[in-house]
């Protein structure tokens, strides 16, 4: 097995089975050990649904803790938004991702965006 991934899903509500997509892929190939390593990033509108109510996001967000991915947040639109505290709570890494995302790209991760 070769390969490490870092997955940002950025769609918000408008677009929620793309996101669904994206976190579905993402808790199957860290469960199944189809890469090295799996980053997942929720970034722009998908921080704000990922705190729906919605029985499927909350059964979504429960797989990727039981896969063992932590998530993380944009930390500038989570003050922005006003939701950092809840994403926190929620179990979601919260920072500055930009930083983030450069190093990784630069240390060869695979960019799929949802």
């Amino acid at each position: 097995m070769t390969g490490r991934a870092l997955i940002i899903i950025s769609s918000g509500e408008e677009a929620r089975e793309k996101a669904m997509t994206g976190i579905m892929y993402a808790v199957n190939a860290k469960k199944n050990n189809w890469l090295d390593d799996v980053r997942l990033m929720f970034f722009g509108p998908s921080e704000k649904l990922i705190l729906s109510e919605d029985e499927e996001i909350r059964n979504s967000m429960e797989a990727i803790r039981k896969a063992g991915l932590v998530p993380t947040a944009c930390k500038a639109i989570a003050r922005n938004e006003d939701i950092e505290p809840k994403l926190i709570k929620n179990g979601v890494n919260v920072e500055f991702v930009g930083t983030t995302i450069s190093n990784l790209i630069r240390e060869g991760y695979s960019v799929l965006t949802f």
